[in-house]
């Protein structure tokens, strides 16, 4: 198992679960310290519209030059980002918008249910919190387009309630700070969030015990191919020392990080890295604090109440494998912060974040077989990488098997259910 984020720890779980001997490599000191770490901690699986609709090219042109824009992309001599471009274009149309939206809903609707029972059979804990996730729009525009969506995800089976701004007080309260500026709202009942960071700390730990090997602190520096077969992976001790780990079957899950690997495999992956921020507040009154999950369609950020920290998180700047913070757009996020709930916060004591997320121009993960016979995907999944985990790590664990996964996904080089 190459990779200890979310994905990685999922896969690892259900891979011992199937009777595998399973190793775990990751260069950080412990599970879900990157991407996993400060995420936005929505499970928004009824909310699957991808970034690429036939909407998004005026939208990325007007954001163009704007550092608060919630699509940054920062244009640079490298082909992969312009070849990226390309292929996010192609996706804009509504008959890959329809076919995209069914492949992340079908592995939505699976991975949730995976994750539910999941936590009731091992009882972990992570903050969750099973009271749905409501969209409030501030832009009637917005609010139509997702409007016009709504059929297309309800077919998929998802639950959507289309809700008037006095509703959406309702539902959540702390919105009445910003009753005036409401156009209307969805909400989606069975929709959750949690921390993932933790999840997947408790998972691993899990893991750890069920016997699954985890290897931290341990960098991944060369592979050993022979013909279309990965015989091992080079790694390096955190002391310097080098070993070959050697495996029947790989599991790629590196996120941001997946192409390097593949590439040196003759793989080529339309992933780029999408730097998403975060911010963590306090609770400072609860009177006034959310304790709905939420998500702000025009602004790109999401809401989520972490036991007594209030979790805001969103936009994404394309500008490589940078993780430097970039304090305009934290203060874009604050500043919407204060707009929205002026009696939350008054923004002291935020602990701000940046994460790379593994964006492919679909925003549909790169799930199933690689070319390598023994290589396997599970990486990709963007903003839905929390969302989609458990059964992306349950498909795997049933393709290493050699069983068909029970989701109707289109798995890479699988003919499947999908």
């Amino acid at each position: 198992m190459l990779g200890a984020g979310v994905t990685g720890i999922a896969s690892a779980w259900f891979l011992q679960r199937a009777g595998h001997e399973v190793t775990v490599i990751d260069r950080q000191p412990a599970a879900g310290m990157e991407t996993s770490f400060a995420n936005g901690g929505q499970i928004s699986v009824s909310h699957a519209v991808p970034w690429a609709t036939p909407g998004a090219p005026l939208k990325v042109l007007r954001w163009l030059g704007r550092e608060d824009a919630p699509l940054l992309f920062r244009w640079r001599a490298d082909w992969q980002q312009w070849r990226w471009a390309a292929a996010f274009l192609r996706e804009c149309t509504p008959a890959r918008l329809r076919r995209n939206v069914r492949q992340l809903v079908a592995l939505g609707l699976y991975s949730r249910a995976t994750l539910q029972a999941l936590r009731a059979e091992l009882g972990l804990e992570y903050d969750l919190l099973a009271r749905g996730i409501l969209h409030f729009y501030t832009s009637a525009k917005e609010l139509d387009a997702a409007e016009r969506h709504a059929p297309l995800l309800r077919a998929h089976g998802c639950e959507l309630q289309f809700l008037a701004p006095d509703d959406c007080v309702r539902v959540e309260p702390a919105l009445a700070q910003c009753r005036d500026r409401l156009a209307g709202g969805s909400l989606t009942p069975s929709d959750e969030s949690g921390d993932a960071h933790r999840f997947t700390q408790a998972l691993a730990a899990r893991c750890a015990e069920a016997g699954v090997r985890l290897r931290y602190d341990t960098r991944i520096v060369g592979v050993e191919r022979t013909g279309a077969r990965l015989d091992a992976v080079r790694v390096a001790s955190a002391e310097g020392l080098l070993s070959d780990v050697r495996a029947d079957a790989f599991v790629l899950c590196l996120g941001s990080f997946s192409p390097a690997l593949a590439r040196e495999l003759g793989i080529a992956l339309r992933i780029v890295p999408a730097k998403g921020y975060s911010v963590t507040l306090p609770v400072l009154d609860p009177a006034h604090a959310y304790s709905v999950s939420l998500t702000d369609d025009e602004h790109k950020l999401v809401f989520s109440r972490l036991g007594e920290r209030l979790r805001i998180a969103g936009t994404a700047e394309f500008d490589g494998h940078d993780t430097r913070l970039n304090l305009a757009r934290c203060d874009a996020i604050l500043r919407r912060v204060r707009e929205l709930f002026p009696r939350m916060t008054d923004g002291r004591d935020a602990r701000l974040w940046a994460g790379l997320r593994p964006a492919t121009p679909s925003n549909v993960p790169h799930l199933g077989r690689s070319r390598i016979a023994n290589l396997f995907l599970n990486t990709g999944h963007g903003t839905l990488g929390w969302t989609h985990a458990c059964g992306s790590g349950r498909a795997v664990a049933d393709l290493v098997s050699g069983r068909a996964p029970e989701v109707a996904f289109e798995f890479a080089g699988v003919a499947g259910r999908g």
